[in-house]
């Protein structure tokens, strides 16, 4: 089974993510991994993609896409894949549709912007040590008191509710174009696009992916 998952930060992608590669054994494609093992191994690819990023600039378009590619080629894809963080654009996915790449499923997790900055906006960091709470699902003992030291937990500037929703609404600009897309493409026939509610318990989105893959 070839799948892209779609989701905003916060949604619970990852671990969605770990539970479809888990039940149907295939790999979980993510680009930044994707990138450094191209890297790692010495590939032409990966020789022109370390360029760019030794550089502080971004891996073009066509580059990313040719590795992808060239990854879903492998022989632990011949069963299937899952694209994670990839495409993040329409025109990304179009040249994935260009190249030939089959895609059985588009699966979308979805959750309101209102929830995602509740769960984002909700972590505190004890920065000495890099220790991780969550106000609602994993409080510290004492409020805004690392567990250890006693000492302050900080909330990172990137946590806060206004930064979350910016982050939100350009990720919702770049996810619209995606599923439309991949809405015309199901309409033609040619993939399966399934949206889910994120804001259910975890079983139960887990339980909804179940369904789709087993269907």
């Amino acid at each position: 089974m070839k799948i892209i998952l779609l989701g905003a930060p916060g949604v619970g992608k990852g671990t969605q993510a770990r539970f479809i590669c888990e039940r149907r054994g295939i790999p979980q494609i993510a680009t930044g991994d994707m990138l450094r093992d191209a890297i790692a191994a010495g590939s032409g690819l990966g020789l022109k993609a370390a360029r760019y990023m030794n550089a502080g600039e971004l891996v073009p378009d066509e580059l990313v896409i040719a590795l992808v590619v060239e990854r879903i080629a492998a022989d632990d894809c011949k069963d299937g894949f899952l694209l994670d963080g990839f495409p993040r654009t329409g025109a990304q996915a179009r040249a994935l549709t260009e190249h030939s790449v089959v895609i059985d499923y588009v699966i979308e997790i979805a959750v309101t912007e209102e929830a995602l900055v509740r769960r984002l906006s909700g972590r505190r960091i004890h920065p000495p040590s890099g220790r991780t709470y969550h106000i609602e699902h994993q409080p510290p003992r004492v409020a805004d008191k690392d567990d250890v030291t006693g000492e302050d937990l900080v909330q990172r500037d990137d946590d806060k509710p206004a930064v979350i929703a910016q982050r939100l609404r350009t990720h919702r600009r770049r996810t619209d174009e995606l599923t439309d897309y991949y809405r015309r493409l199901e309409r033609l026939g040619r993939v399966r696009y399934r949206r889910i509610d994120g804001g259910l318990p975890i079983e139960r989105v887990r339980g909804e992916i179940a369904k789709i893959m087993d269907a």
